[in-house]
């Protein structure tokens, strides 16, 4: 048994070795390079070495079949392998150096193999791959370069193609060989063209991923949808009524002085991915964060039953996540919380850097709320009172004045009062 252990870990240990070398072979030369050059880099090495290794494998074969009479061929072969294998050093020069030395020498080498073969050899057909591998070699923002790359890879086939045609008096052994390399060719050809458009749609399938990953992390799902569908239509709408919550840390200030900056904005990291997690949790948006303050709305974009509870049972859990985070730490945070809900307008803002926003008298009530509100409590406004009705506690506060709003009866709210599920609400 240990033995089998012994031999299973040795295994674990060579193949992580070997990837470890695969991967230092890959970036060769690479490094200094924005990501997407490190990327394009990466792939024209691991090219070069399937290029260099194949080329040798001709060689070889060419060797053993008759060195005598493949000997020219057989050295031209190690040559562009050597030569190929120069690749990844020449990326130290520019990052096109390196696919420019490939082209030229792959080029020159297919040019002689066709000359000794004869065009059908089929060396003359991996001239085709230049209509997609420059694409790769090059990067898409390059279209000149690559236009005169694949002009040069099809008039070199022309060329090739009339200007060396195959014997009349081959011999039985001869158009075996050259049969063999034509079958060779061909098989490279379509497998260089395939694994560039594999690699294209692969690179187009990772940006969209991207893309609609920042969309998510940015817009609510619906929205993004909508924003797909019509890039260029305009998002705005009105809700009868939805509920917005704003939650700030009391005492921010001092505690960002105290810890410094790097331990502030971890700290601010963790309690606002936590409150993010809530937020999934209960089913309701998160709008924003501004500096210590966290928004979220509920009831948009999609109208929900319930959106106000949702937002209450959140705004209970978010003080449990900072009660959870004081029993843990060295010191202690508090955070004030403010609802208010009613008639609200949504939609996306901007074009660059846009977002989805609130607007309405419930945000500015919540806001107004949240710093009229006790740390570690919940204050809520007579409307989000009325939708949440008997299935929670309160402690009247009686009537405050709201700054730009006015006088307004306003809550505590301490808890509910029947177990999830056993009461509607609005």
């Amino acid at each position: 048994m240990f033995e089998r252990l012994g031999a299973r870990q040795h295994i674990c240990t060579a193949t992580r070795k070997v990837r470890e070398l695969g991967r230092t072979l890959a970036a060769a030369g690479t490094a200094g390079y924005p990501p997407d050059v490190r990327r394009r880099l990466k792939i024209l090495n691991v090219m070069c070495y399937l290029i260099a290794t194949t080329t040798l494998i001709y060689a070889a074969q060419q060797a053993l079949t008759d060195y005598q009479a493949h000997a020219p061929m057989v050295w031209v072969n190690v040559m562009l392998a050597a030569v190929v294998l120069m690749v990844p050093l020449a990326h130290r020069i520019s990052e096109i150096s390196g696919g420019l030395l490939l082209v030229g020498a792959e080029y020159a080498a297919l040019l002689a193999f066709t000359q000794f073969f004869s065009r059908e050899g089929g060396a003359s057909l991996q001239y085709i791959i230049a209509a997609a591998a420059p694409f790769v070699i090059f990067g898409l923002q390059r279209i000149r370069l690559i236009a005169l790359v694949v002009i040069a890879g099809l008039a070199l086939h022309l060329f090739a193609w009339f200007r060396f045609p195959a014997p009349t008096d081959l011999t039985a052994t001869e158009r075996s060989v050259i049969d063999a390399n034509y079958a060779q060719a061909a098989i490279t050809t379509v497998g260089l063209i395939a694994a560039s458009v594999y690699y294209a749609f692969h690179l187009a399938e990772q940006a969209k991923a991207e893309t609609d990953a920042v969309l998510h992390n940015v817009l609510p799902d619906v929205i993004v949808e909508r924003l797909k569908a019509d890039p260029h239509t305009l998002i705005a709408d009105n809700y009868e009524c939805g509920s917005v919550l704003f939650a700030d840390i009391s005492g921010f200030v001092g505690i960002a002085r105290r810890l410094g900056a790097a331990a502030t904005v971890d700290l601010l990291s963790r309690i606002v991915t936590e409150f993010d997690s809530l937020a999934t949790q209960h089913g309701v948006e998160k709008i924003k964060t501004i500096g210590d303050a966290y928004m979220v709305a509920s009831g948009l974009p999609v109208p929900s039953d319930g959106h106000t509870v949702k937002l209450a049972r959140m705004a209970h859990d978010m003080l449990v996540a900072i009660e959870r985070h004081n029993a843990a730490s060295d010191f202690a945070i508090g955070i004030r919380i403010g609802i208010a809900s009613g008639p609200v307008t949504a939609g996306v803002i901007g074009k660059r850097k846009f977002s989805y926003d609130v607007w309405g008298d419930p945000v500015n009530l919540a806001n107004r709320l949240e710093a009229r509100s006790q740390t570690g409590r919940i204050l809520i406004c007579p409307r989000t009172y009325e939708l949440l009705g008997n299935a929670f506690r309160y402690e009247a506060c009686g009537p405050m004045e709201i700054k730009g709003l006015g006088t307004q009866e306003a809550w505590f709210l301490l808890g509910e009062t029947l177990p999830p599920g056993d009461h509607h609400a609005a």
